[in-house]
């Protein structure tokens, strides 16, 4: 079984979890997941199955969630399952003064993550540093966060906020949390986390793993194409000789009018642009875009980087062959 499987998460199972449980519910070995929640977190996790795991890497990077901010309280973990590290006085802090501290937080920003967390530091996992007691400098990290929209305000000795947010990979919901409560002089941590969409996948059209074993039982479960999960890669179809060749994993000339339009590509006059050759591949200022390779039925043929030369020859060179001939 090949393809993509949008998973709604529960919360208190890990990713690992999840990818175990699916593996017995499919009756397969080769399952992996596109994206780490926290035990704690709900949610989108994107699946995938049979020669499906080798395209994760070039699933689309876009995440939203849905998070409540609970102030006036930090934990070491920076979220609500971990130990209490402080508590403080949220008789000032107001809806709007919350709010009026969101705003550095979008853009592109620097995070430090949170200690436990599966980044590595001299190939070990911070959260086993953590619980070792090892206390190391977290390596700051750089990600992009698009939007933030306010959602409601609970009042109490501890309130919280809701909050939606769109982001880049490698963002940490748990770190905005807790730079918030900062921010604003009480403190905070994340009390829930729901990832709403995640690779392209939307939480209405998960399933939970309950749903999963009565589809697998009726014989009705039909995994996400990969043409499909990877639509937002521009597409290059070819037939014949051409697509034989490449399916063997050789480098092929195409005709420079079988490429997308710039703006599908979405890098302007970049092709044109990008120059690479045998003697200068490892050149740094090659522009590589990625494209999804099918056949002239559109069958999905797998991924290539779209070259072109000085003499304006275009190549299409393979990276993953997902259909060997």
């Amino acid at each position: 079984m090949d393809g993509f499987l949008n998973l709604y998460k529960p919360s208190g199972w890990t990713s690992h979890d999840c990818v175990a449980k699916v593996r017995r519910i499919l009756g397969q070995k080769k399952v992996g997941h596109g994206g780490t929640l926290d035990p704690m977190a709900t949610g989108v996790l994107p699946i995938a199955l049979g020669r499906a795991t080798r395209l994760i890497q070039y699933l689309p990077g876009d995440k939203a969630y849905t998070a409540t901010v609970r102030f006036g309280l930090t934990t070491t973990t920076d979220d609500i399952e971990g130990e209490t590290v402080t508590t403080r006085s949220t008789a000032t802090l107001t809806r709007d003064a919350a709010i009026a501290a969101i705003s550095p937080f979008l853009g592109t920003i620097e995070q430090i993550p949170p200690k436990y967390s599966a980044i590595q530091v001299d190939g070990q996992r911070l959260y086993d540093l953590a619980r070792s007691g090892v206390d190391v400098d977290v390596p700051v990290r750089t990600v992009t966060v698009t939007a933030i929209e306010v959602g409601d305000w609970r009042d109490g000795d501890q309130p919280e906020l809701d909050l939606t947010i769109a982001c880049g990979a490698g963002t940490y919901i748990r770190a905005i949390s807790r730079d918030l409560g900062e921010a604003v002089g009480t403190g905070a941590t994340l009390s829930k986390l729901e990832r709403i969409r995640s690779s392209g996948l939307d939480l209405d059209s998960s399933v939970t793993l309950e749903e999963l074993a009565a589809l697998m039982q009726s014989d009705t479960f039909t995994p996400i194409s990969p043409n499909l999960a990877l639509a937002g890669l521009p597409m290059i179809a070819i037939e014949g000789e051409t697509a034989q060749r490449w399916r063997l994993g050789q480098t092929v000339v195409i005709d420079p009018a079988m490429l997308p339009s710039a703006d599908d590509l979405g890098l302007g006059e970049a092709i044109a642009n990008s120059v690479e050759s045998d003697r200068d591949k490892n050149d740094k200022n090659t522009v590589e875009i990625m494209v999804r390779v099918c056949d002239s039925a559109g069958a999905f043929l797998g991924i290539a980087r779209v070259m072109q030369s000085e003499t304006s020859e275009v190549r299409l060179r393979p990276k993953m062959v997902y259909l060997p001939a």
